[in-house]
């Protein structure tokens, strides 16, 4: 038996310390972009790989017949049934920017299900965590000066809010072919809500919807180092988490938000055709 606590320990501590050593060790002139992926503004900076390899290894000290799938490090088979899925630093144009919104995001699969997870927000003093079926939990460090030092809370998706009255989080890809599309979906959205909210993280998107900070969410392109964690982040927080008509979350699309509200959201996209570039 596989100890899904001790996972989701291990997870907490290495994403804290990459959070940390990213801060620490963030160039004053801001990192360097050492790579371009899809687009020229689909960046990859030192950092990014700095932090890879941190998590790759502190993950494998501990469990190093585990396997692994990272946004920058690929993916590589294990022998337990354990895979870590990680994102070294969700938001990587706001951290070269030094805006507050990225994350570190570990999850740990047990045969392609992902059971422990945890994303840090380092400038915000926020790690997220949960464990299936074991609810999900926010770690808030408090500014010095304050009484209590840090506070742990249980985030909960907010409920019974109408699409019309539901503030929803989204993001954009780096094609200009998929942004304009984006773009049209966008207009057929936003009449139809309380208002959009644009963070430039996925998982930041996915923790404060968590945290009832916005009511839903959708997006096309993210991929599994992007939701793993924030999606049972969003499960024990009593949302949910899917695609169109039935399929799951993924690079296709990706919603997330309260039973009754996902299912409006979905309807409301669907005929936008949000899935095309």
């Amino acid at each position: 038996m596989i100890d899904t606590g001790e996972l989701r320990e291990l997870a907490v501590a290495t994403a804290r310390e990459a959070g940390r050593m990213l801060i620490d060790k963030r160039p004053a002139h801001g990192p360097d972009v050492v790579q371009t992926k899809s687009s020229p503004t689909d960046i990859v900076t030192q950092m990014d790989h700095a932090a890879e390899r941190l998590i790759l290894e502190r993950i494998r000290a501990v469990r190093p017949q585990d396997g692994f799938l990272g946004e920058e490090g690929g993916e590589h088979a294990g022998t337990t049934g354990v895979r870590w899925v990680i994102d070294p630093i969700d938001g990587t144009v706001n951290y070269l920017y030094d805006l507050p919104d990225w994350a570190v995001s570990i999850a740990a699969e047990i045969d392609g299900r992902t059971v422990a997870a945890a994303v840090d927000i380092p400038r915000r003093g926020e790690t997220y965590t949960a464990v299936r079926g074991g609810g999900a939990l926010v770690h808030i460090s408090l500014p010095a000066g304050v009484a209590a030092a840090s506070t742990t809370e249980k985030p909960h998706v907010n409920t019974g809010v109408s699409l019309s009255q539901a503030l929803v989080a989204t993001g954009f890809g780096y094609a200009a072919e998929r942004r304009a599309h984006q773009a049209e979906v966008l207009a057929g959205v936003l009449p139809k809500v309380r208002d959009i909210r644009r963070s430039g993280s996925c998982c930041v998107d996915l923790c404060s919807l968590a945290a009832g900070r916005v009511d839903a969410y959708y997006e096309r392109g993210v991929q599994a180092w992007d939701i793993a964690a924030g999606t049972l982040i969003i499960e024990e927080a009593g949302g949910r988490v899917g695609g169109l008509d039935g399929a799951p979350a993924g690079p296709e699309l990706t919603m997330a938000a309260a039973p009754g509200l996902f299912e409006a959201l979905h309807d409301l996209l669907a005929p936008l055709e949000p899935a095309r570039d």
